[in-house]
């Protein structure tokens, strides 16, 4: 079954392969997610959404990122780490996902395709974004 956190890995698998070939066809890309979520529609519109966002709001994030990373240069994050991150202050921030349910899936896609600390260092980042940046937000309204 092909469900939504798939959809975000391979979402993550075209942002790491941007991130390290950034003059990469987007082209290339539409095809790799029909053909890696089995042209379920619904699907390869969620990851491609992710990516189309990631990508527009990239400066924002990065610098979010930055902020609230405790002394870490997004470029001297892992790749995985970096993206994984990306994809889930998309999400918390433009996305209609709930901010913890953006971080739980966060954190096991970092588990499963980063380092031995990914997975803590992604909770930690994403929880300071959520305290600060998403829930005043929502306290405001």
């Amino acid at each position: 079954m092909v469900t939504r956190r798939r959809a975000r890995e391979i979402a993550l698998q075209v942002l790491f392969e941007e991130d390290l070939h950034p003059t990469r066809d987007h082209q290339v890309a539409k095809e790799f997610l029909a053909k890696r979520l089995h042209r379920h529609q619904a699907l390869v519109a969620f990851a491609q959404a992710i990516i189309d966002g990631v990508r527009q709001n990239l400066p924002q994030i990065d610098k979010l990122l930055t902020k609230h990373s405790a002394n870490w240069a997004i470029k001297r994050m892992a790749t995985i780490d970096r993206n994984v991150l990306r994809i889930a202050a998309y999400e918390m921030l433009h996305g209609d996902t709930p901010g913890r349910v953006a971080i739980n899936e966060a954190i096991d896609i970092a588990r499963r395709y980063g380092g031995l600390h990914s997975g803590a260092f992604v909770n930690g980042v994403l929880d300071r974004i959520l305290r600060e940046e998403v829930a005043p937000e929502a306290s405001e309204t």
